[in-house]
């Protein structure tokens, strides 16, 4: 069964994948890298712009790593969780200093890295070099276990499923092709709440579908909604609230410039000491707050 999958599903993203700028063949390690890292937990259509500029402003590793943190976190803009752009500028000064500014292909390597995890090591490994490693997010955990295990909502990740998803993959070189049509089928067609069934090129060989469609059960659902990360009125959102300040200031600033951001004094100062512990924020010694230099 898994060859007729393998079958239909690259067939299918023959002929729908969408475009995406990463996707070229002329993108560099460092092009699919970046893409990854950018793409964590945010929609590609919010990161493809932001990457354009990246890419062209700092082609290369070695060109990142001259950047200075206020100037990438400038750049990085309203992507979110802004303390992946400062890991980026570890991670390209680690290449410059350890693998003579090249993107290392092999997956431990790529896992030493800063800011690199097992997903990200291995979609670069498998997007850029080529190598039919298993790469697992959360649209190809929904695929999977949908596909083979005939459960609506996969319960939390786990470690075996590299092993899982590796069982499904292509040896005859179609491998990484077929990671990437995963991974897509997961954005376009079997997503989260409203799956499209109708359209989808597995659906006669989808276990969810040979079980009858069953619902996740109450406990499923809740720990799913338990997943799902709220931001309106969390930390999260007055911490981007802040940084919006910093990065549209060309001075530093006081104290009351962030006051004004957000009516809760205590939030406010909790999420202002955390951007000064992650290193997002910085204060001079008159007391004023500017991006780290």
């Amino acid at each position: 069964m898994h060859s007729l999958i393998q079958l239909r599903l690259l067939d299918w993203f023959d002929a729908h994948a969408r475009e995406i700028a990463w996707r070229s063949p002329e993108t560099s390690a460092w092009g699919v890298l970046l893409s990854e890292v950018m793409s964590q937990q945010t929609p590609v259509a919010r990161v493809e712009p932001i990457w354009v500029e990246w890419i062209n402003r700092w082609p290369t590793p070695a060109d990142f790593a001259a950047a200075a943190p206020d100037e990438v976190l400038r750049a990085w803009g309203k992507l979110g969780y802004p303390r992946r752009a400062l890991r980026l500028l570890e991670c390209a000064r680690k290449i410059v200093a350890d693998h003579e500014g090249e993107v290392p292909a092999d997956v431990a390597e790529l896992l030493a890295l800063p800011g690199i995890g097992d997903y990200t090591a291995r979609a670069i490994a498998c997007f850029h070099f080529g190598q039919n490693v298993p790469v697992v997010d959360t649209n190809v955990r929904r695929v999977y276990h949908r596909l083979i295990d005939a459960r609506f909502l996969p319960g939390p990740a786990s470690k075996k499923e590299l092993g899982q998803v590796a069982e499904l993959l292509p040896q005859d070189g179609t491998g990484p092709q077929f990671s990437i049509a995963l991974m897509e089928l997961g954005a376009l067609v079997c997503t989260a709440a409203k799956p499209n069934c109708d359209i989808c090129p597995v659906r006669a060989q989808c276990a969810w579908q040979q079980a009858g469609c069953p619902a996740p059960s109450e406990e499923e659902k809740s720990a799913a909604k338990r997943r799902v990360q709220k931001f309106v009125g969390t930390d999260r959102q007055v911490r981007g609230l802040i940084m919006s300040v910093l990065r549209e200031a060309e001075h530093p600033v006081p104290q009351s410039a962030i006051d004004v951001v957000w009516p809760d004094a205590v939030q406010r100062s909790r999420a202002l000491y955390s951007l000064l512990e992650d290193g997002l924020a910085e204060q001079n010694e008159a007391g004023l707050f500017h991006l780290p230099t």
